[in-house]
């Protein structure tokens, strides 16, 4: 099958639509499908451009058997609103336009978000009268309105509009939550055409280890108790509550706060930590991919974090199952919903309520002193990752897009039987 999948994250990026929609793909080129990735030159989030790389019409490299042609864009940082609006529409326009020069793909997949991504890839997939699959990634513009992005409006209602007539008309939709794929259904979507594949994870690229020692040594972290946070820095995560119980913890000098990544929320979050004199918080630049494990080897616990909305119920952090395989337990800090089940039907961590940092900083003062405890739930998180493997993610989401070709999108839920979790 010839799949051309459009996002404007790509390694080396190392977000979580990149890093899922590549390790994915790498199992399709195994499989023998031809595989083209159409995306941006990497600059997330710094709104930079990597190393080797030039923001250039079209430049086509091939990465370990995926062919990836990559657009020009208006590069902008990664906060704000005006500008990132600009970089996505940039982005939806060029793919739309080199799209059309590909060589004819037998399925056209766009992934959310960023929303505008899966504009381009429906609008070129009716030009070329290809079938259209959404990998629906976020519940968009709900979540911007929800971290205060937008304000409710004219602007957000339209937008909204042309959300769900993207859903009607997308040949098959893969949800990476069940509450993305209920919304939907509320919605009046056909549920039929809708498949929930959650993210995953290569358990051969983690697994627990030793800290690494120069790391340890880098960021002064020899013989600490480390709560890690890996990932964006961002408005969706509310991670000044985690300042918070750093205050309340700051005279236990032992236990460590590492944040690693960037994002809108980096700068603010380094200012404040600067202001409160917190010793106890350490702050790492987004790291690459391959060196993740060595970054959370580091840890004794992975923080999932999350602010107190609605919407963000539904909501199922990547790191979460990097966390399992490496196998850490996890404090999970968020509206009760899909990721705090997953954590606590998998005994996998501990889930503390949203925007509470009393709560955050006693349930980490609680596995700090119960050793016993948190060996008990580093081996269960470990045992459970195994059942969130990268692997059956991709055949099931292969499954999806052989249906959609066959002209059978609108029967996709079927595949649920076949790829339960359990």
């Amino acid at each position: 099958m010839k799949i051309l999948f459009l996002t404007e994250n790509f390694p080396p990026e190392t977000n979580a639509a990149a890093t899922r929609v590549f390790e994915r793909g790498l199992y399709w080129a195994k499989w023998g499908h031809q595989v083209t990735i159409l995306t941006s030159a990497p600059n997330f989030p710094k709104g930079k451009l990597f190393n080797g790389y030039n923001n250039c019409w079209r430049n086509v490299e091939i990465m370990d058997g995926l062919r990836v042609v990559r657009v020009k864009t208006y590069i902008a940082v990664n906060q704000g609103t005006f500008r990132r609006t600009l970089d996505f529409l940039s982005f939806m326009f060029s793919a739309f336009f080199i799209g059309l020069f590909e060589q004819r793909p037998d399925v056209i997949v766009a992934t959310s978000p960023q929303f505008f991504a899966a504009v381009g890839g429906w609008f070129l997939a009716a030009v070329r009268r290809i079938p259209f699959v959404f990998e629906l990634g976020d519940l968009w513009p709900a979540s911007i309105v929800a971290v205060g992005a937008f304000r409710p409006g004219q602007l957000i209602q339209l937008i909204e509009k042309i959300e769900l007539f993207l859903y009607r008309r997308a040949d098959a939709i893969v949800a990476l939550t069940d509450a993305f794929k209920k919304d939907l259904i509320f919605r009046g979507i056909y549920s039929g055409k809708i498949a929930v594949v959650i993210n995953g994870v290569d358990n051969w690229r983690y697994g627990p280890r030793d800290n690494d020692k120069a790391l340890e040594k880098k960021y002064h972290l020899k013989n600490k108790f480390v709560l890690g946070y890996m990932g964006t820095l961002g408005m969706a995560h509310g991670l000044t509550n985690v300042l918070d119980a750093a205050t309340l913890l700051v005279e236990n000098k032992n236990i460590c706060f590492l944040f690693v990544g960037g994002g809108a929320d980096l700068n603010t979050l380094v200012e404040e930590a600067k202001a409160r004199n917190l010793p106890n918080v350490v702050f790492m630049p987004p790291q690459p991919k391959a060196v993740m494990p060595d970054v959370w080897s580091l840890c004794d616990i992975a923080l999932v974090h999350l602010k107190s909305e609605k919407i963000f119920e539904g909501v199922i952090p990547s790191k979460i199952f990097e966390a399992m395989a490496m196998g850490l337990p996890i404090l999970i800090v968020s509206p009760k919903g899909e990721a705090s089940k997953i954590i606590c039907q998998e005994k996998a961590g501990i889930h503390v309520p949203a925007e509470n940092p009393i709560a955050l900083a006693g349930a980490l003062e609680k596995l700090y002193f119960d050793e016993q405890e948190r060996g008990a739930l580093a081996s269960q998180s470990f045992q459970a990752s195994f059942n969130y493997s990268r692997s059956r993610q991709a055949h099931h989401m292969i499954d999806v897009l052989n249906m959609v070709v066959e002209g059978n999108g609108k029967n996709v839920e079927q595949l649920i039987s076949k790829y339960s979790r359990r």
